[in-house]
């Protein structure tokens, strides 16, 4: 997450059965047009809108909402949805439409997951209008004017489930596939102004960000629990324990306070995957969140492995694969035997990790409408010519100066509004 958004409006009535609905979230940094530094302007937008200061609007259907710091806005699926289909182009209209007003105030988007050359903090304006008083306890408890706080745009998908049975399935397919995600979208290839050798350099940001609290944010991958009350005690549990030495009025102590690739969220009745760099558009975005759920569902089907089996995938094997889809995204080398035959594939050898989506996504049904088979040709495409990470490196071609990024980037731009994939 780029920061932290707290959506205090009551959610609506009722639960949603295993894959009936999906929530969409996706995060953009506002920098200034001249010099691509950071534009703190998202409390002015808004207040355009809404005609005062607030941290939430409606636009036909999608939400924006503020973030921790004033230079990121999100941008919602306010409802949960039945289908994909036609999100994509819903999305570009409020984005579209943040451009436009971000014009008026001499900003526009930034297209990716970091900004490539922020200075956090000297730069970062955190949020200073309603729920201040949370932002600022995040801050004096964790200090976030750094990277994993102010520079991780995201994509987050939300995926429901009605009760414990479907919790536990849904909870433990989603924690087998956080490793691979960096495989698919990852868009953070520069940190100051340098390619550091990684694909994805937000997800290592995201990890540390609450270095003093270490339970928050965990492994990053979840512990393996199966019911509500077992999360409240295993994860919520310790995190309000540790937490408490430096929050004492519990202003933290809510569901969003953990950090970990993925969270439940039982104010919604839904799991929320943290773990996507957002895409240079949202046709790209919604592309990958249509190839994940495919990916859940067929592990919630237990199509390759019981629930048990998948069970006993250790957190740690899971942290070492992800730790390499960091590094290497799509052309990972995965070794671990027993995690690729609960995936379905049986390999004496490494396989990588873009194999292995390629192998989710023929296991999966073909699509079934025009939208599904625009997404699922958008996810080969980040198969066959890599992730938009390595699309980036490619493009600036070991040119180590802003120049070479400012273009890189303007193109990067263009493509979010234009609603188009970035080709070399």
């Amino acid at each position: 997450m780029g920061g932290i958004r707290l959506k205090m409006t009551k959610e609506p009535p009722g639960r949603y059965g295993l894959f009936e609905v999906a929530g969409i979230e996706l995060e953009y940094m506002l920098v200034r047009p001249d010099t691509m530094n950071p534009a703190p302007v998202v409390d002015e937008i808004l207040r355009r809108v809404a005609g005062d200061y607030t941290t939430d609007h409606v636009s036909r259907g999608i939400g924006w909402s503020n973030e921790l710091v004033n230079h990121v806005i999100e941008v919602r699926t306010e409802n949960p949805v039945p289908s994909l289909d036609g999100l994509a182009a819903r999305i570009s209209g409020s984005v579209g439409e943040i451009a436009r007003i971000a014009v008026e105030l001499d900003a526009r988007l930034l297209g990716s997951s970091m900004h490539p050359w922020m200075d956090p903090a000297r730069e970062a304006q955190l949020w200073s209008r309603e729920y201040s008083e949370i932002y600022a306890t995040f801050d004096r408890i964790f200090g976030c004017r750094t990277h994993g706080w102010t520079n991780l745009q995201s994509c987050q998908l939300n995926l429901p489930f009605k009760d414990d049975a479907e919790f536990s399935r849904l909870h433990t397919a989603i924690r087998l596939l956080l490793p691979i995600l960096p495989a698919l979208a990852s868009s953070s290839p520069l940190v100051e102004g340098r390619a550091t050798g990684l694909m994805n350099n937000r997800i290592p940001a995201y990890r540390q960000n609450a270095l003093k609290v270490p339970s928050v944010t965990g492994e990053c991958i979840p512990e393996p629990v199966q019911s509500e009350t077992e999360y409240r005690e295993v994860i919520l549990g310790t995190i309000y324990r540790d937490l408490k030495p430096y929050d004492p009025g519990g202003i933290l102590r809510y569901e969003w306070v953990n950090a970990r690739g993925a969270i439940a969220r039982f104010d919604r009745s839904a799991i929320e995957i943290r773990l996507m760099d957002i895409q240079e558009c949202p046709a790209a975005d919604v592309a990958v969140c249509r190839a994940v759920m495919d990916a859940v569902r067929l592990l919630v089907e237990e199509r390759f492995a019981p629930l048990k089996r998948q069970l006993a995938v250790s957190t740690g094997a899971l942290v070492s694969i992800l730790e390499a889809c960091t590094h290497e995204a799509e052309e990972a080398g995965v070794h671990d035997r027993e995690y690729l035959r609960v995936l379905g594939i049986a390999s004496d050898t490494p396989v990588t990790a873009g194999a292995i989506w390629k192998h989710l996504l023929k296991a999966s049904p073909a699509p079934s409408t025009d939208a599904a088979l625009g997404d699922r040709e958008r996810v080969m495409s980040i198969l066959d010519h890599g992730v938009l990470s390595r699309r980036i490196l490619q493009a600036i071609d070991g040119r180590a100066d802003r120049e070479a990024a400012r273009e890189v980037w303007g193109r990067l731009g263009g493509c979010l509004s234009e609603g188009r994939m970035f080709d070399v």
